[in-house]
C-alpha cells in the first residue's frame, strides 16, 4: 500500500473514532510499527492530526477549558456575531416564546428586536434588563449566578427551565465538531443549556465561524439535529445541511 493510501486509512478512521492507536493501525494495514509512526508524524506535521503517545487524535479533538469573561467575548468577532444575531432576531414573530441563552452573540440579538411581541426567557441577568427596559415580556431563571459568564447556572435554573415549553431557542457555544457537538467548559452551565434546548420546538446555535473545530469539556447539544448560524462556512462543513451561512 503507498504513503498516501495509508495516510488516508488513518484519516478515515480517526474521523469516525475521534482517536487511533498504534496497535490498531498495525492490525488494520498490516504494516510495521516505525512506519506507522512515520506516517503519523508526516501528518501531525501537516496539521491533519494530533500526534499524542501511543498513537493520534483528530485535530479538532483539541481540548480547552479556558472560558473567557463577557467583557473578553464582547471584543472577538464583533461584526460577525451581529451579523447572525440580526438574522437570527428577524426569526422571532410575536406568538413566540423564546428562550434566549446567555452569550455575547445572543446579547446582540437584542438591538434587533424591537418591538416583536414575544416572551421570553433567559438565564442572563443583562439580557433580562435590556429586555425589560425594551417593554418586552421577560421571565429570569433563577439560580446560582456564574460571574464569568452573567449566567444563571445550577439545579434550580435546570429544573424551572423544564416546565416551559419553547417555540424558540438560541443559544451559544465554546466549540462545535462533528464528533463531540457544541461544548462549554462548565458541566454545570451544559445541563442548563441541555434542559432548555430539550424544550425548544426549534432551536439555533449562533456561532462565528471560528467556534468550529474547538471543543470544549463537556457537550451540551449533538452535532446532528442542532440548526447552526454563522457568517461563513467553516472549511469541511460544506456538505452539513444544518449549517446555514447568513
Amino acid at each position: 500500500m503507498l504513503t498516501k493510501q495509508r495516510q488516508e486509512v488513518i484519516l478515515e478512521r480517526l474521523e469516525k473514532k475521534g482517536s487511533i492507536t498504534v496497535t490498531e493501525i498495525k492490525e488494520l494495514l498490516k504494516i510495521s510499527e516505525s512506519t506507522i509512526r512515520r506516517d503519523i508524524t508526516a501528518l501531525h506535521k501537516e496539521g491533519k492530526l494530533i500526534k499524542v503517545f501511543g498513537g493520534a487524535v483528530a485535530s479538532e479533538q483539541r481540548v480547552t477549558t479556558h472560558e473567557y469573561t463577557v467583557a473578553q467575548k464582547s471584543e472577538m468577532n464583533r461584526e460577525e456575531k451581529r451579523r447572525i444575531a440580526e438574522y437570527a432576531a428577524r426569526l422571532i414573530g410575536p406568538q413566540d416564546f423564546v428562550y434566549l441563552d446567555a452569550g455575547t452573540t445572543t446579547g446582540y440579538m437584542l438591538d434587533y428586536l424591537g418591538k416583536s411581541g414575544a416572551v421570553f426567557v433567559t438565564n442572563a441577568v443583562s439580557h433580562a434588563r435590556h429586555l425589560a427596559l425594551q417593554g418586552g415580556r421577560v421571565i429570569l431563571v433563577g439560580g446560582e449566578l456564574k460571574g464569568a459568564t452573567e449566567a444563571v447556572i445550577g439545579s434550580q435554573a435546570m429544573w424551572t427551565l423544564r416546565n416551559y415549553h419553547f417555540t424558540k431557542g438560541f443559544f451559544g457555544t465554546n466549540g462545535i465538531t462533528k464528533t463531540s457537538g457544541c461544548t462549554t467548559p462548565d458541566e454545570r452551565e451544559a445541563l442548563v443549556k441541555s434542559a432548555a434546548l430539550g424544550q425548544c420546538k426549534e432551536y439555533y446555535v449562533l456561532c462565528d465561524s471560528t467556534k468550529f473545530g474547538q471543543i470544549s469539556s463537556v457537550t451540551f447539544a449533538p452535532f446532528a439535529g442542532t440548526n447552526f448560524l454563522t457568517e461563513k462556512m467553516p472549511e469541511g462543513y460544506e456538505e452539513c445541511g444544518n449549517v446555514r451561512v447568513v
